[in-house]
């Protein structure tokens, strides 16, 4: 069976050595012409990027104004800082320079320049998104994949509420893209981006739509791929080509390519939104901590695709195995490539400790709702399967 499918990725990349030489000229293609330049911490005027870009837009006679300061899982209170700042400079176009942190925050503020109410409305499912200011990135870090695709994830201060919606309004009109921008991300940086960029298309790939072979085989070169370059570029940090692929790969995973004839899962995220909201880990390495846990507690029921998974992404090949111990085989040879590149496979792992009954009970109680969603399309779970999988991977 083959899910109807309506592809849309309307994102124009700009990719290779010195291609953010072309920012001025792709803002002013698209619109843009009073620029708020969007951006996290240090990093991006240590390495030299923002006076770049500072440079380019004055010498093309772009008016621009900057908000700098955002943090792993982007917080509304800079949002709403964002917003008010865009109003009072005229911002028509922002620029985000940076991950999918600042990139999010970015759309995010997009999304309540033109909104009368406080924009945590979209979040809490008050109101549904009617505009949003155009959008363009130059990325530094791959790894969230906010670049080509049409999700926002904001936490809310009060309450760490970490949340997601979904519009293609807040798609980046541009996107740059130089692999030699991210040489000298950390390690561990590096390979939690590997880890989000695998996740993304795994949300995807364990689907309960089996048939779409070209899909299938998109994704699972993309998967291959990613988990070769990523235990290479830990070796190499400064090798182009192992950063070219990692990089393209991240903005494939979740431009909804790997979706078409498929329907996307997600739990895992949803799973691990709470996890860092609470902990403020880093996103890609509470996926890793998660995801066998998962795997484990739906795979009885989805035994195939485990199947598949492990044959032709982790390449488990034993005859004399059954079903059963062969999909069991990828998800333990997945987690041995969690812990090759430095990634945790168990809560205890990410932060140190086992949480409490009562952390778990938390999360449990912020992911559902109070009871009142799901989470999860091949298998759909409900409070007590939350549960159990946070106890699962609290061993």
């Amino acid at each position: 069976m083959i899910k109807d499918f309506n592809f849309y990725a309307p994102t124009r990349v700009v990719f290779g050595r010195q291609s953010e030489e072309q920012i001025a000229q792709l803002i002013k293609a698209s619109g843009g012409s009073r620029v708020l330049v969007h951006y996290g911490g240090g990093s991006a005027r240590r390495s030299g990027l923002l006076d770049k870009v500072f440079a380019l837009l004055r010498e093309a006679g772009i008016y621009f104004v900057e908000l700098g300061g955002v943090v792993p899982n982007p917080l509304l209170s800079l949002v709403e800082q964002g917003i008010s700042l865009c109003r009072q400079e005229q911002v028509d176009f922002i620029l985000a320079v940076g991950g999918g942190s600042v990139i999010d925050s970015a759309k995010a503020i997009g999304y309540g320049v033109g909104y009368d109410g406080p924009v945590w409305d979209f979040w809490e499912g008050k109101a549904v998104p009617q505009s949003c200011l155009p959008v363009g990135v130059v990325l530094t870090i791959p790894a969230a994949g906010s670049e080509m695709s049409s999700s926002c994830v904001i936490t809310k201060d009060e309450g760490l509420l970490k949340r997601g919606i979904n519009s293609d309004l807040c798609r980046a009109r541009f996107c740059v893209m130089n692999p030699e921008r991210t040489y000298t991300l950390p390690a561990y940086q590096t390979a939690a981006g590997c880890t989000d960029i695998m996740m993304h298309t795994m949300e995807r790939y364990f689907s309960k739509y089996e048939d779409m072979m070209l899909t299938d085989a998109i994704s699972e070169a993309l998967l291959r791929t990613v988990k070769h370059c990523a235990v290479e570029v830990l070796k190499k940090p400064e090798d182009y080509l192992l950063r070219a692929q990692i990089m393209w790969a991240g903005s494939l995973a979740h431009n909804d390519l790997t979706e078409c004839g498929t329907e996307k899962d997600f739990a895992t995220h949803r799973l691990e939104h709470e996890l860092s909201a609470l902990f403020g880990v880093t996103h890609g390495a509470g996926l890793a901590a998660l995801w066998g846990s998962w795997a484990r507690y739906v795979m009885p029921r989805h035994q195939s695709r485990f199947v598949q998974f492990a044959t032709n992404v982790m390449g488990v090949a034993d005859a004399s195995a059954t079903p059963s111990e062969i999909a069991l085989k990828g998800v333990e040879a997945m987690e041995q490539f969690y812990r090759q590149i430095g990634m945790p496979t168990s809560i205890p792992e990410l932060i140190g400790r086992t949480v409490t009954d009562d952390e778990i009970a938390l999360m449990v109680q912020k992911c559902s709702r109070g009871g009142t969603i799901t989470v999860g399309a091949m298998e759909v779970l409900h409070e007590p399967d939350m549960t159990a999988i946070y106890q699962m991977a609290n061993r």
